[in-house]
């Protein structure tokens, strides 16, 4: 075992991303007796929009939700079995079995029955999302469905063709909000949400590049705690405000080299979801000197980054610090569709080699010394090319491993076995 050489102290802010997450939970399913609206969707579901609905709008997103059912080894279970005795296969996405298998046996992951929503508003972003919801819907009983499809690509590729042609979809999903819902639509509450979104999400991406240092202010397993508020509520004030204070303190405890771990050694990267059910694995590390600084997923699912003038990735500008004033509709989405697009995690859809040249980014910006790679059963967006980015990083030098699971379903991980694989991968490194 490594010797502490750093001091540590936990997050100050920890309690107040608990507390954001349990009311985020506790709003939707009470938001009815408000007289308010329920809507869901996916994490890239544009989710600035609905808030044009009005204040007492709120949303439930899939892949956390689907997340923290798979904490829930048995429910998990249950939800998979409901689902596959329904005839969907054991090998579509994880997150969205469990949010189906929660619909199916009319269960809340948090308690209760299975909170209907008033429309479903999504994006198709991968094989999974075409569908997701249009089932979901099906098996709700009928809920109203709107997909956008965004037209994914690397960045530098975005043009005003496509850009305008998500716009126009954003604009019918608005017509429609208003019909589903009786409700007047607010454009000064859209822009005030999209404000808040670049916000956040510029932020995040600050809190990422602050992990450059060493020792890391914060170890991925926490980092997975923090970023989600961005996937439930990226549109929201509280959410924004939350990530600045964090920053500042991640700011503080760089200067400081407080660490994540005191022993930290050897510096490993990740890549797309881990296996829920089974995050002692990022501890197990932690014995041994190693911390996971984080990876593109838990970079680049919700930062926005950008090159800066030396060459490296650091946080995008906002709308905000550039003096831009959103004054219209038109403009509020226009802003919304390019900001979201440069997200790095839309654009390695594209292709393996475009991941591959972010991630080998990663390792030389944040100082790793291995990469361990996910064969994540559960995600077939995130994990097809996972082989080709293997491979890249080889090929650069990089040490790098892989293991086998499933983000979301623990029939498909084997933890000892895996433990087996890592304490190989630590020799290689030299810290064991």
């Amino acid at each position: 075992m490594a010797e502490t050489k750093y001091k540590t102290k936990p997050l100050d802010c920890w309690n107040d991303a608990k507390q954001l997450r349990a009311k985020y939970y506790e709003d939707y399913v009470k938001a009815h007796e408000k007289g308010g609206i329920r809507w869901a969707g996916g994490a890239w579901a544009l989710s600035a929009i609905p808030e044009g609905l009005g204040d007492d709008v709120y949303s439930l997103t899939g892949e956390p939700y689907g997340a923290t059912v798979a904490y829930d080894r048995a429910f998990a279970e249950k939800c998979h079995e409901a689902i596959e005795a329904k005839g969907y296969a054991r090998d579509l996405c994880a997150y969205m079995r469990n949010y189906w298998g929660s619909i199916v046996l009319d269960k809340y992951v948090w308690g209760g029955e299975w909170p209907k929503p008033d429309f479903l508003w999504t994006t198709h972003i991968c094989c999974s999302h075409a569908k997701w919801y249009q089932v979901a819907g099906e098996l709700e009983g009928g809920v109203p469905f709107f997909c956008i499809d965004v037209s994914v690509g690397p960045y530098e590729e975005i043009n005003e063709r496509r850009i305008s042609y998500i716009v126009s979809q954003m604009m019918d999903g608005i017509k429609w909000m208003e019909e589903v819902t009786s409700r007047k639509y607010d454009d000064e509450k859209l822009i005030q949400a999209v404000y808040n979104e670049c916000r956040a999400t510029s932020s995040w991406a600050e809190i990422s590049v602050l992990n450059k240092a060493v020792p890391a202010p914060l170890d991925e397993k926490t980092m997975y705690s923090l970023y989600v508020l961005n996937t439930l509520m990226k549109h929201k004030k509280e959410c924004a405000d939350f990530y600045e204070k964090l920053r500042d303190e991640v700011r503080d405890r760089a200067k400081n080299k407080i660490a994540a771990v005191g022993n930290e050694k050897f510096r490993v990267m990740t890549d797309t979801q881990p296996p829920w059910a089974f995050l002692e694995l990022w501890r197990y590390l932690e014995k041994y000197g190693v911390v996971s600084i984080g990876s593109l997923y838990t970079f680049g699912l919700m930062g926005i980054f950008e090159e800066k003038k030396d060459g490296t990735w650091g946080p995008r500008t906002t709308p905000q610090e550039m003096g831009i004033k959103i004054e219209t509709r038109e403009q509020a989405l226009r802003v919304l569709a390019e900001w979201t697009l440069s997200r790095p995690e839309w654009q390695h859809f594209y292709s393996p080699d475009f991941k591959s040249d972010m991630m080998k980014r990663i390792v030389k910006e944040w100082k790793v010394d291995g990469v361990m790679l996910h064969y994540n059963r559960g995600c077939e967006g995130l994990s097809l090319g996972i082989a080709e980015n293997k491979l890249a990083l080889k090929k650069a030098g990089i040490p790098v491993m892989h293991f086998e699971g499933n983000m979301g379903d623990e029939r498909e991980f084997d933890l000892e076995r895996t433990k087996a694989e890592v304490d190989a991968f630590l020799e290689i490194l030299g810290a064991k």
